[in-house]
């Protein structure tokens, strides 16, 4: 499991441009089950998503074709950790 957390390098402007197509991303990962949630930072600075992937470089590749990456708008910091605790009702996001 994998924390992605987003930090914007530019203005929200920029940002605002791409957003769809960052939705679409998001949407395309959303049916293939590898992200979980996702949502904006507070106050709004960048954004953090919960990707399911067995490696690292499998996220390094799926933020890669993250429209804010390719415009060089967006930085990356990924985490790596292992949930070893959640409520009921997550345990299917965790198997």
């Amino acid at each position: 499991m994998f924390v992605v957390i987003l930090t914007y390098l530019a203005p929200l402007e920029q940002i605002d441009q791409l957003l769809a197509q960052h939705a679409a991303f998001l949407d395309r990962f959303y049916e293939q089950g590898r992200f979980i949630c996702s949502g904006r930072r507070i106050p709004r600075t960048g954004g953090v998503i919960l990707v399911r992937a067995d490696h690292e470089s499998e996220v390094e590749q799926i933020t890669k074709e993250d429209p804010f990456y390719r415009a060089g708008l967006a930085a990356y910091e990924i985490i790596q950790f292992v949930p070893t605790k959640y409520g009921p009702g997550l345990a299917p996001c965790f198997s």
